[in-house]
């Protein structure tokens, strides 16, 4: 079945938004050996302002879908994308100021801004796209885009042009996409009920807060925040220190990309090709909801992850090839559970909280996963290579017991209290 006109509709707009929230992030790490020398400031402090800057992306998600459930996932979103556009101009504007601390308040802004988008954008999809595989499909690969494109096109202009003129023009596309937003066209609760009221709701106490959280959390979502959160562990730990890791490894030795193309590591091609072939696991993900029940899809793909981990230190010494396959092989699957979580919250929640849920979702994954940085430093730092893949693992593993669980428990008659969706 294709996508309607208010699917596509809805599609497109959050594509564009979720391509550029990714967009603005990967490329903020960038800026960092510029920011080092225009400013003249110690790695130390500089990274003590670029995680204040990330931090509200992964804690203001809770807060963003409190507020898109109040005022509307299309207001939020246009809000969201100003935000971020705005946050870089104002990054423009520090050297003029010539202040890291004026780069400190773009930052947290930026943070703040993009923290809005998840909870937002996925549930005006859950409650406005009949075909929601196949659009949580497409969204996820145009994340995936904006993750490849945004340091490609910030390291390509700042060949020709001074850091602050680039950071300006990154932030065109926000404004675009915003203008297109204004213009876009669809019903948010087109998938919902006609007696479910998944719009705006203005009149959101603290108590209704609270109320909410409570139906959520004593039904099968607990489940899947716990399941997001152990996904998120896996995910972040994974992308944060594979870039190092393929850098050190042996098999690297030796591997040259070329003449004229110095300070490029064959180990970065490596990186962005996972992230590319990402891009066919989101699609293959997104489809296979329509399929498969997100729960057995979940338990599938975190065993799978959970053995690729674990093979990982072995496939390295048996020489390049079999690491480029095994590389892109986790790309395929790491992204490809992404839809799965994303439909299980659509499952197992009420329409009219779905902001709430995934809200609290990307707390789960952005917030709570962001953990396994430190845990993945510490463990580097102290241990062989072997451990770190072995606690992802284990990361994995507990995410696939926690999902058997969900399915046993849906499956065993218990699915008509515990799924309080729409």
């Amino acid at each position: 079945m294709g996508l309607n006109t208010n699917d596509r509709s809805i599609a497109g707009f959050t594509m564009a938004g979720h391509s550029l929230v990714h967009w603005f992030e990967t490329s903020i790490p960038i800026f960092l050996v510029v920011w080092l020398a225009e400013f003249d400031v110690s790695v130390a402090l500089l990274g003590i302002i670029v995680a204040l800057g990330y931090a509200p992306f992964g804690l203001g998600a809770l807060p963003g879908g409190i507020l898109a459930d109040r005022y509307g996932t299309k207001r939020l979103i246009l809000l969201c994308l100003l935000g971020m556009s705005g946050s870089f101009i104002i990054l423009a504007l520090a050297s003029i100021a010539d202040s890291i601390y004026a780069i400190a308040v773009g930052l947290v802004l930026w943070g703040i801004a993009a923290s809005i988008y998840h909870p937002a954008g996925l549930a005006l999809i859950s409650t406005g796209v009949d075909e929601r595989g196949t659009v949580f499909a497409w969204h996820g690969i145009a994340g995936n885009v904006g993750i490849a494109l945004g340091p490609f096109v910030a390291a390509t202009l700042l060949i020709f042009l001074e850091w602050q003129y680039v950071a300006a023009i990154l932030a065109v596309p926000g404004v675009l996409a915003a203008l297109y937003g204004l213009q876009a066209d669809f019903d948010p609760t087109a998938a919902v009920e006609a007696d479910v009221d998944a719009g705006p709701d203005e009149e959101l106490s603290l108590a209704d807060l609270v109320s909410n959280s409570r139906t959520l959390f004593a039904s099968a979502f607990a489940v899947v925040f716990v399941i997001v959160t152990f996904e998120g562990l896996f995910y972040r730990g994974m992308l944060t220190y594979l870039p190092e890791i393929l850098h050190g490894l042996p098999v690297m030795d030796g591997i040259t990309i070329g003449a004229g193309f110095d300070g490029i590591q064959p180990a970065d091609y490596i990186y962005v090709g996972l992230l590319v072939v990402g891009m066919a696991g989101q699609y293959a993900g997104g489809k296979l909801t329509n399929r498969l029940a997100a729960e057995r899809g979940l338990m599938g793909i975190f065993v799978v992850l959970a053995v690729l981990a674990l093979v990982f230190v072995p496939v390295t010494s048996l020489g390049l090839v079999p690491l480029l396959a095994l590389c892109g092989v986790i790309g395929f699957f790491l992204f490809a559970i992404q839809p799965f979580y994303q439909e299980a919250v659509a499952v197992h929640t009420p329409a009219d909280t779905r902001g709430l849920s995934y809200g609290y979702t990307y707390l789960g994954e952005f917030g709570f996963g962001s953990a396994s940085i430190a845990l993945g430093g510490f463990v580097l730092g102290s241990f062989q290579l072997m451990a770190f893949f072995a606690m992802l693992s284990v990361f994995a593993l507990i995410g696939a017991a926690l999902s058997f669980g969900l399915y046993v428990r849906i499956n065993g008659g218990y699915g008509a209290t515990d799924d309080v969706s729409a």
